[in-house]
């Protein structure tokens, strides 16, 4: 049933390649003389084995080669080559060797055998058109004309692009003619009612996007390009693909759709467009192709393909990688995600033994034998001659001739076991052993295997689960494969992992140290837009830039990054932690207080102790020296109990140093508010006494009296106990109590004193410091007095001290943290203290130690008779 490529445009086409080859060298022994491209315009298109029943396929096994971005040649429009696609021819043979296993089995058809016949066609539409037509004719000039012959086929095997599926389904669909897709899974097929005829063999492949996803995030790739084929699947694959990359937060690079078969070449300028997005180079590159894309114009890979670039694609894509001529260098290291299936007996077997004198009518295989075993033709009869003795497909490299079945060879091994299953079904039913196949003769029509075919599901020989109902079909298991071509030309593909979205954990499994990557990295490659910031530092996005892009920011103080991915946000150490100068880790806070132990509590309880001793040495000084007049004027029960008080003062500032407790906490401001409230009510008490001696002039019985009995004395208890009972509520209502402070000082936690209620505590320091102002208003009063044994002038100094103090105490205790707070407090406790001290008893004990006779009791008449006169 020979027949010749019909029409000028083939023979123009053959005779320019035979032109093309001579001018540039491009070598096709098949085509280098004319007699051998007389016998090609002979091969025959559709080829044919007669059975009681037929199932047919439509493959693609030619293509026109385009010779593009060579060094020489400028790129061209027009179709340079015609070239055999032996991974598609691998589909042909996995074809008859189905239907040949079938007829063996006595178990499926018994007494029944399938014949088969597959056409080809040019890559264009109308050639898709015209080998439907002859499928359902049975000739080629009429068009809807039925010409009788032995058999017609019952179903036929395609590919399931979106123009096939529109040019052949479409037609078949009209006829009700059973039509069975090899290729990948299309919903857009499923889902639409015009292709209620068609079957598709795959299962579904909506988890191939998570899988390459899984990937990316599995080598931490963050910055990935796309290169996706045209059409429905590829714009489906886009959307879902996108939308996955951005939950997981990578970001695409750049976006190329690409029109073609076969992948188009890149210059070297859309390289620097496509790698050098943002300038930060692309690394790994995601291709979605599909095979069966048919369009007018195919380009061949060359030589200038993106180097250095890890490509991730699925299955489909082939990059010609079985090609004679390609150039598998910069795909090397290739990750490929190929549908699982378990391996078919004896297929490797009948790939070994198949040769042009098995199929005689065959011409695809003698042309391909011819090709690869250095055969010659004859002049007259175009059979081949002188070939290498007994050779065998088996013989040849994967870059010949890949023996693993493909998943399309996988499919359609399938595809043909489904039309068996669903004839043996509907035989059994109708209890027909042996139904003739001759034109009108025919016992059923092919549209009746549609009742069959629709709910089938079976376990093929291999013993995986097939099912035609798409309803019921599950998402595809996927072997990770990587190509190794070291040493060069090797071209083996290796699994290195998988990948199940059936399993809820754990479904990427990878062997990274059996990948061989692409050529310039020697390790794990890795592809981001910014590399991760380190420890320390947070990510700082760029205006106007996808979320990869990013700047690195030092945290902020007491505030990590510890994560080895880029963290958006930094972590702000817990309470008792603290970030170390690196801002990597937390590290445990030491606790702390005002201890005796550190420089400034020794220097504090050293002055403590030193002015406790001297107040105690001057009270001793003023009990020697009691009868003298110096001691005795303006009350000297009053300057004992001042002394003593002021020992207190001194010591009670000791209760703030070493560590707080309950007790000490309490002990602080009580005995702090007490005693120096009885030091400045003593200060009053003495002050009013100077007043009442020189201010009244004659003075009456009862003020007389009132200085005899020592009546100022009695302010010291009164202000005394409006002081104590300020306390007793503050004790009573909120009392002090131990607290932590954390955030004073860096690295540490301060075991400080919480004064429990402010309010309580202002209370007491401004009754104080109303007490300290009434002294200091009435001592100014009498500053002008005689100064013979008159304190009045000190005790104005005294306070006006003792207020300074205090008032500079206030701003200087709220802008201090932690230890320097307290010891700010206790600082004040001694200035203010020793000011008292130093201003009312520094002179009287001057004049003790060293002028004791000049302020005698005779002087002091003296001087009394002066100031009367």
């Amino acid at each position: 049933m020979e027949k010749r490529l019909r029409g000028k445009e083939e023979e123009v086409l053959i005779r320019r390649n035979w032109q093309v080859q001579e001018e540039y060298g491009v070598h096709n022994a098949w085509l280098s003389n004319l007699a051998d491209e007389d016998c090609f315009l002979r091969m025959n298109s559709t080829v044919r084995e007669e059975g009681d029943m037929v199932i047919a396929g439509i493959f693609s096994l030619l293509t026109y080669v385009y010779l593009s971005e060579s060094s020489d040649i400028k790129p061209s429009k027009e179709p340079m080559l015609l070239e055999l696609l032996p991974n598609i021819y691998q589909n042909v043979l996995t074809f008859i060797f189905a239907i040949e296993e079938i007829n063996r089995n006595p178990h499926l058809l018994s007494n029944i055998s399938l014949g088969y016949e597959f056409h080809t066609f040019m890559p264009n539409h109308w050639r898709m058109l015209e080998s439907s037509l002859i499928l359902l004719t049975g000739q080629d000039d009429l068009p809807n004309y039925t010409c009788v012959r032995e058999s017609k086929p019952i179903a036929v095997l395609t590919g399931t692009s979106w123009a096939m599926a529109v040019h052949v389904g479409t037609l078949l669909g009209l006829y009700k003619f059973p039509q069975l897709t090899f290729g990948g899974f299309d919903p857009t097929l499923s889902e639409n009612p015009q292709f209620s005829s068609l079957y598709q063999m795959a299962p579904k492949d909506t988890s191939l996007v998570l899988g390459m996803v899984s990937l990316m995030l599995y080598f931490r790739w963050t910055w990935v390009g796309l290169v996706i084929t045209e059409g429905q699947k590829g714009n489906l694959f886009l959307s879902d693909v996108k939308a996955e990359m951005n939950r997981n937060e990578i970001c695409v690079a750049f976006v190329q759709m690409i029109s073609n078969v076969i992948l188009s070449v890149f210059s070297h300028a859309q390289q620097r467009d496509f790698l050098h997005k943002e300038g930060s180079p692309v690394s790994v590159v995601i291709i979605y192709y599909d095979t069966e894309s048919t369009n007018d114009i195919n380009f061949h890979i060359g030589q200038y393909v993106m180097t250095h670039t890890v490509w991730v694609t699925n299955s489909q894509w082939h990059a010609d990688m079985a090609g004679r001529n390609f150039l598998l260098e910069p795909f090397r290291g290739t990750l490929i995600f190929s549908r699982h299936h378990e391996e078919v007996c004896g297929f490797q077997n009948f790939i070994q033994a198949v040769n042009p004198s098995t199929y005689p009518d065959d011409n695809f295989l003698t042309l391909f034998w011819y090709e690869h075993f250095q055969c010659s033709v004859s002049d007259f009869e175009c059979t081949l001659e002188n070939c290498i003795p007994n050779a065998s497909l088996a013989w040849l490299p994967v870059n010949r001739f890949d023996r693993t079945m493909s998943d399309d060879s996988y499919h359609t091994y399938n595809a043909v076991y489904a039309v068996a299953h669903a004839l043996h079904e509907m035989l059994l039913q109708r209890g027909q052993t042996h139904p003739t196949g001759n034109g009108e003769g025919t016992v059923f029509s092919a549209r009746q295997l549609h009742l069959y075919l629709k709910n089938l599901q079976f376990i093929n020989p291999a013993g995986d689960l097939v099912n035609l109902d798409d309803k019921r079909k599950v998402d595809a298991e996927y072997d990770i494969l990587n190509f190794w071509n070291v040493p060069e030309g090797l071209r083996l593909k290796v699994k290195v992992g998988s990948f199940s979205s059936h399993v809820s954990h754990d479904q990427l499994s990878i062997s990274e140290d059996l990948i061989e990557w692409a050529t310039g990295h020697t390790e794990t490659p890795h592809s981001v837009c910014s590399e991760s910031c380190n420890l320390g530092f947070r990510k700082s996005y760029q205006v106007g830039k996808m979320a990869c892009c990013f700047d690195c920011t030092l945290c902020p103080e007491n505030e990590i990054a510890n994560d080895t991915a880029s963290m958006e946000e930094c972590v702000k150490c817990p309470d008792h932690q603290y970030a170390d100068l690196h801002r990597k880790h937390c590290l445990q806070k030491s606790v702390t207080f005002l201890a005796y132990e550190d420089a400034l509590g020794k220097a504090l309880a050293g002055t403590a102790l030193s002015f406790t001793t001297l107040t105690a040495v001057v009270l001793g000084l003023f009990v020697k020296h009691r009868d003298t007049p110096i001691v005795k004027a303006n009350n000297r029960s009053l300057s004992y109990i001042l002394l003593l008080s002021l020992s207190c003062c001194f010591l009670c500032s000791l209760l703030f140093i070493g560590q707080p407790s309950t007790a000490t906490c309490v002990l602080q401001q009580t005995t702090f508010g007490i005693v120096f409230t009885v030091a400045v009510s003593t200060v009053l008490a003495k002050t009013i006494t100077v007043v009442l001696a020189f201010k009244v002039t004659g003075p009456t019985r009862r003020m007389r009296q009132l200085l005899v009995s020592g009546a100022p004395n009695c302010i010291i208890p009164i202000c005394s106990l409006i002081q104590l009972t300020l306390c007793g509520v503050w004790m009573g209502t909120s009392p002090p109590f131990i607290d932590t402070d954390a955030f004073s000082e860096h690295g540490f936690i301060i075991i400080v004193c919480n004064k429990g209620s402010l309010t309580a505590f202002y209370c007491v320091l401004g009754y104080l410091g109303f007490l300290a102002l009434v002294s200091f208003s009435v001592a100014f009063l009498a500053r002008n007095l005689p100064d013979t044994f008159n304190e009045a002038k000190f005790l104005t100094f005294s306070m006006l001290v003792f207020c300074s103090v205090w008032v500079t105490f206030l701003p200087v205790y709220h802008s201090s943290k932690g230890k320097a707070m307290v010891a700010m407090e206790v600082f004040s406790i001694l200035a203010s203290s020793a000011g008292l001290l130093g201003c009312i008893f520094a002179p009287k004990c001057y004049i003790i130690l060293f002028q004791n006779d000049r302020y005698s009791l005779q002087g002091i008449k003296g001087k009394t008779r002066s100031w009367r006169g």
